[in-house]
C-alpha cells in the first residue's frame, strides 16, 4: 500500500527543498490569480467548461463514434485500446510495421499511465521524451512529480550535474539558458533521426475528426513534421463536442496551468501528412468504469495541475510521496477510485480546504470527492488499528460517566507514565506530534467550581 505520510516525512527531510518546492508552486499559483483577474468571463467560462465537459460524459459513446466517423474520413486510423497492455501492444504494432527504431515522444501523462515508455525500450525501441521538463526526468531515471512541470522537484544545480553525466556539458554550468540552450542541440538531432512520432491528446474534436495538442515548446510539432507515422494518444475523456466549444478551454488551460494567456502553441492535427500515417489510439484503462457515478466528473478533469499547485499538502510534500502518475488533488480522487486498498493513504492527504475547487478550470467538487473516498478507505485491512480504536471512542462517547473517568485517568496517566511508555508505534499519533500537556483541571470541573 502508498504510505504517503512516510513518503512525505522523507521529502520535508530536506528542509531547503520543501521550502523552495513549495515557493516555486506557490509563485505558479500567483500567476495563475493574475491571468483570471484579467478575464472579467472567467467564472462564466469555467461554469460553461463544466457544463460542456458533463454534456459530453452524457453522450460520450456518441461523441466517440462522430469522431472515429469523421476521423477516418479524413485519412486518420483510429484503434481503441480497453487497458494499458492493450494499448502498449498496438502502439509496439504501428512502430514495428513502420520499421520504427527511433522515436520522439511529447509529453503525454497517458502514456506514463500505461508505462509505453519501458515497454518500448524492452522492445529494442530508443524513445526519447521531447519536452524539457520531461527529457530531464528521464534522464534522471525518474517519473514526473507534476502534470505540467515534471522536474518541479528539480534544482538547476541537480539538472547541471544530470546534463554533465549526460549530453557531456560543464559539471559546474547551473544556468538555466545555457542548459535549455544544450538541451536544445541534444533534441534537434533527436528530431533529425526520429522514425516516428509519438505525442498525447489535450482534445478531441468529435465533429472534425481531429485532435489538437497544446506545448509551450514546440516538441509536438518539431517531432511530428518529419517522420512519416504519428501516434497519438489519447484517454476517452478528451473527446468535445467540435471546435466551437475548445475556444473554452484554450482560455482556460493556460491560465489555469501556468498563468500564460494561452499555450505557445496550439497545434491541430486534421488528417495525416502526404505520404504519411496518422494513427490515434484511444483508450479506456479504467475509465468507463466512472461513468454513472459521483466519480463521473473527475473525468472532465483537462491536466492543467491547478489543483496541485495550491494544494498546501502536495506543495509541501512533493509529486513522487503520492506514488501515482497524477499526484497532488486529482491524483489523489483517481487513485482512490481504481483502487481504495493500494492507495487508501492518498485521500487522507488533503486538508479539506477546497482550495483546488476554488482553482479548477471546470469546477470539478475535488474536496467533496475525497473526503467522501475516505469512507471507502477506511474499510481495507491497514485501517483496522484506526477503526478498533474509533470504536473504543464511540463507547465511551455514548456513556459520559465512563468518559468523565477516562479522561481523568488519561489525564493522570500523561502526567506521571514514562515517555517510552506513550510514545510507542501503537500512539501513531504521536509518531510526529506532541501530545497536548494536560490541565490540572478539566473544563467541567472548573465550570462546576464556577457554578458553586
Amino acid at each position: 500500500m502508498v504510505d504517503h505520510p512516510r513518503n512525505a516525512e522523507a521529502f520535508l527531510a530536506n528542509a531547503e527543498r520543501a521550502r523552495w518546492h513549495d515557493q516555486a508552486l506557490w509563485f505558479v499559483r500567483q500567476k495563475r490569480d493574475r491571468a483570471m483577474h484579467s478575464v472579467p468571463e472567467w467564472e462564466e467560462l469555467r461554469q460553461a467548461a463544466e457544463q460542456i465537459k458533463a454534456h459530453t460524459l452524457e453522450h460520450l459513446g456518441h461523441y466517440l463514434e462522430r469522431f472515429e466517423s469523421q476521423a477516418q474520413t479524413n485519412g486518420i486510423e483510429v484503434y481503441w485500446a480497453e487497458d494499458a497492455a492493450e494499448m502498449r501492444e498496438i502502439v509496439t504494432r504501428l512502430l514495428k510495421e513502420q520499421g520504427a527504431k527511433r522515436v520522439v515522444k511529447s509529453k503525454s501523462m497517458l502514456t506514463e499511465e500505461c508505462g509505453l515508455n519501458p515497454h518500448l525500450e524492452a522492445k529494442g525501441i530508443e524513445v526519447t521524451d521531447t519536452d524539457l521538463g520531461e527529457r530531464i526526468v528521464q534522464l534522471a531515471k525518474q517519473p514526473p512529480s507534476h502534470i505540467v512541470l515534471p522536474a518541479i522537484h528539480l534544482r538547476k544545480e541537480e539538472v547541471g550535474r544530470i546534463f554533465a553525466e549526460h549530453l557531456g556539458t560543464d559539471p559546474s554550468e547551473t544556468d538555466p539558458e545555457r542548459l535549455t540552450r544544450a538541451a536544445r542541440t541534444h533534441l534537434r538531432q533527436k528530431f533529425l533521426k526520429a522514425d516516428a512520432a509519438i505525442t498525447g491528446v489535450n482534445f478531441a474534436l468529435a465533429e472534425e475528426g481531429g485532435i489538437v495538442v497544446c506545448t509551450n515548446e514546440g516538441n509536438a510539432d518539431l517531432g511530428t513534421a518529419l517522420p512519416d507515422l504519428h501516434i497519438a494518444c489519447m484517454g476517452l475523456e478528451k473527446v468535445i463536442p467540435s471546435a466551437r466549444e475548445l475556444g473554452v478551454f484554450t482560455r482556460l488551460l493556460a491560465r489555469s496551468a501556468t498563468g500564460q494567456a494561452v499555450t505557445a502553441y496550439t497545434s491541430h492535427f486534421l488528417r495525416p501528412k502526404e505520404g504519411g500515417r496518422l494513427c490515434v489510439v484511444i483508450v479506456d484503462n479504467g475509465r468507463s468504469a466512472l461513468l454513472d457515478k459521483k466519480a463521473e466528473a473527475l473525468l472532465s478533469c483537462i491536466r492543467c495541475g491547478a489543483c496541485m499547485n495550491t494544494c498546501p499538502v502536495y506543495r509541501r510534500s512533493g509529486g513522487h510521496s503520492y506514488q501515482s502518475v497524477v499526484p497532488g488533488p486529482i491524483g489523489s480522487a483517481l487513485a482512490g477510485e481504481r483502487d481504495p486498498g493500494e492507495y487508501a493513504t492518498l485521500p487522507f492527504a488533503c486538508t479539506l480546504c477546497a482550495s483546488c475547487d476554488a482553482v479548477c478550470p471546470v469546477r470539478i467538487d475535488l474536496h467533496d470527492r475525497l473526503y467522501e473516498e475516505r469512507e471507502a478507505c477506511v474499510q481495507v485491512p491497514a485501517f483496522a488499528p484506526k477503526r478498533r480504536g474509533l470504536r473504543i471512542a464511540a463507547f465511551f462517547l455514548a456513556r459520559p460517566k465512563w468518559r468523565r473517568a477516562a479522561v481523568r485517568g488519561l489525564g493522570r496517566a500523561l502526567k506521571y507514565l514514562p515517555r517510552r511508555l506513550i510514545y510507542n508505534r501503537f500512539n501513531t499519533w504521536g509518531l510526529d506530534r506532541e501530545l497536548p500537556r494536560p490541565a490540572p483541571k478539566s473544563f467541567r470541573e472548573l465550570y462546576e467550581e464556577r457554578q458553586r
